[in-house]
C-alpha cells in the first residue's frame, strides 16, 4: 500500500491508488464562526445539515439535519450562505470547489454524469429550485471525516471510511507530491484523497468467490480492495459460499434455493429499528439495527438461536442443526476477519508512508474511522484494532490511536466550507465571522 501511495503521488495514472489532490490545504482550527451547511451524499445516506460555529469558546453549536431550509436564514450585507458538499465517489478535482466525476462505485451507475463537474450540476439544480447557496467546497466522506475530527484533535492524521464502501484521506506535505503543479500552498500541507478502494496486489487473498463476484459486478477488475473489505460485499461473499456448500452437499437438507441464489440477498446493510417486530425487539435487543450477517456473527446464545432464525427468515433455510449453525458462524468469521485484517494493513500503509511506523516519527498518530461497518460491527472493528497493533508492534501501538469518528463527513464538509470561505479574509480577519 505504501509503495502504491508513492507511485500515485509521483504522477497521474502512476498507481491504481489514485492519490487525488483534494485542494484542501487548510483544515479547520476551531476558531471559525458563522452558519454553514453540509450536504452529504454517500453509498447509503443522503443528508443535509446546518452547523452553527461558535469560535474558540463554543466550537460547534446546534448541528442539525434539516429537511427544508427556511428563507429566514439568509445573511445580511449581500453575503451568500455557503455549503460544503460531501460526494463519496471518485472525483478529479480542479480546485476546492470543482471536480469531475471519474467513475461511479458502490453499484451506482449513471453514465451521463461521468466526466461532468458535480459542483456545477449541484449549483445548477439548486438555482432551478430557487435555493441561494454557494458551494464553497467539494470533498468526499474520508476528507470530511478527517476535517470533522481534526477540528477537535490536531493529532488526527487520517480519516478512513469502512461502510458501504471504503476510502481514506490523509494530510501530506505538499513538497512530497511530485505531481503537484504550481505554487505550493502557504500551509505547506495538502489533504490527499487516496481512493484506496481500487488498490490491488497479487498478494491479496482473492478466492474463487471474490473472482466470481468481481466478474459479475458493475465494475469488473476495479475496486478489488473495496470488494474484499467493505460492507456492501461481505454478505454477498458469505451468500456465495453458503450456496456452493448447499449445492454440493446436503448440509441444509432439501431447500428452495431461490433466496440463496439471489445476488446481494444477504447483506451487511443497516436495518431500521422501526422495521423490527415486537418479537424482534425483545429477542434481538443487542442487535436491533444491526445487519443480519453481523447479528449471526455476534450470536452468543447457547444454541445459536439468532443464527437459526436469521437463516430461516433471510435465506429460507430451516431446521438447521447446531453444528450447521456453528459452521455458518465460522464462515462469517473467516470472511469478516479477512476484511478487518486487510483494513488494518491499509492503515499500517498510511503510517509507513508518513514515517509514523516508528522509523522516523513517533508522535501520537490518530486514525479516525467512520462508516456503519466499523461503527456497528463490533467484531470487525475490534479485529481492525488488534491487527494494527500487531503490525506496528507493542511499543508503537501506544502512540497510535484508532477511534470512531464522533463527527460525520457532513459536519466535516461544513467545516471545510468555513475554512475555505470566500469571506474568510474580509477586514483582515483570518477566520470567518458573520
Amino acid at each position: 500500500m505504501a509503495d502504491e501511495m508513492l507511485a500515485g503521488l509521483e504522477k497521474e495514472g502512476g498507481s491504481r491508488v489514485k492519490m487525488l489532490l483534494s485542494y484542501v490545504d487548510k483544515l479547520p482550527t476551531g476558531r471559525e464562526e458563522g452558519l454553514f451547511y453540509g450536504l452529504d451524499l454517500g453509498g447509503t445516506n443522503f443528508r443535509f445539515l446546518m452547523v452553527q460555529l461558535g469560535g474558540n469558546d463554543k466550537r460547534i453549536a446546534n448541528p442539525k439535519f434539516v429537511a427544508d431550509e427556511s428563507k429566514g436564514n439568509s445573511f445580511s450585507s449581500g453575503k451568500k450562505r455557503e455549503l460544503g458538499f460531501t460526494f463519496s465517489f471518485p472525483v478529479r478535482q480542479h480546485s476546492i470547489a470543482s471536480g469531475t466525476l471519474v467513475k461511479w462505485t458502490k453499484a451506482f451507475c449513471i453514465e451521463d454524469a461521468v466526466g461532468e463537474d458535480v459542483v456545477v450540476k449541484l449549483q445548477t439544480a439548486m438555482e432551478k429550485q430557487g435555493v441561494d447557496i454557494h458551494v464553497a467546497a467539494l470533498i468526499n466522506d474520508a476528507v470530511g471525516t478527517l476535517a470533522g475530527t481534526r477540528y477537535y484533535d490536531e493529532d488526527v492524521i487520517a480519516g478512513v471510511i469502512f461502510g458501504t464502501g471504503t476510502n481514506a484521506a490523509y494530510v501530506e506535505k505538499a513538497n512530497a507530491i511530485p505531481k503537484w503543479e504550481g505554487e505550493l500552498p502557504e500551509s505547506g500541507d495538502m489533504v490527499i484523497n487516496m481512493e484506496w478502494g481500487n488498490f490491488y496486489s497479487c498478494h491479496l487473498p482473492v478466492t474463487e468467490y471474490d473472482q466470481a463476484l468481481d466478474k459479475e459486478s458493475l465494475n469488473p477488475g476495479e475496486q478489488i480492495y473495496e470488494k474484499l473489505t467493505s460492507g456492501m460485499y461481505l454478505g454477498e461473499i458469505v451468500r456465495r459460499v453458503l450456496l456452493k456448500l448447499s449445492l454440493q452437499s446436503a448440509i441444509f437438507g432439501e431447500i428452495d434455493h431461490t433466496k440463496l441464489k439471489t445476488h446481494f440477498h444477504l447483506r451487511y446493510q443497516m436495518l431500521p429499528t422501526s422495521s423490527l417486530t415486537c418479537e424482534d425487539k425483545s429477542g434481538f435487543m443487542l442487535y436491533a439495527g444491526l445487519p443480519h450477517t453481523s447479528a449471526m456473527h455476534h450470536d452468543e446464545t447457547p444454541d445459536l438461536k439468532i443464527v437459526e432464525e436469521k437463516l430461516e427468515e433471510t435465506l429460507g433455510i430451516s431446521g438447521t442443526s447446531l453444528e450447521t449453525r456453528k459452521m455458518v458462524v465460522e464462515i462469517i468469521d473467516i470472511i469478516s476477519r479477512r476484511a478487518a485484517q486487510l483494513a488494518a494493513t491499509g492503515l499500517a500503509g498510511i503510517l509507513k508512508k508518513l514515517g509514523r511506523d516508528g522509523s522516523i516519527d513517533k508522535r501520537r498518530s490518530v486514525l479516525v474511522i467512520d462508516g456503519g461497518l466499523f461503527e456497528h460491527y463490533a467484531k470487525f472493528s475490534k479485529c481492525v484494532e488488534t491487527t494494527l497493533s500487531e503490525l506496528v508492534g507493542e511499543e508503537l501501538s501506544k502512540s497510535v490511536v484508532v477511534k470512531h469518528a464522533d463527527e460525520g463527513p457532513g459536519i466535516g464538509a461544513a467545516l471545510i466550507a468555513a475554512s475555505h470561505s470566500q469571506y474568510r479574509n474580509i477586514e483582515g480577519n483570518p477566520d470567518v465571522k458573520y
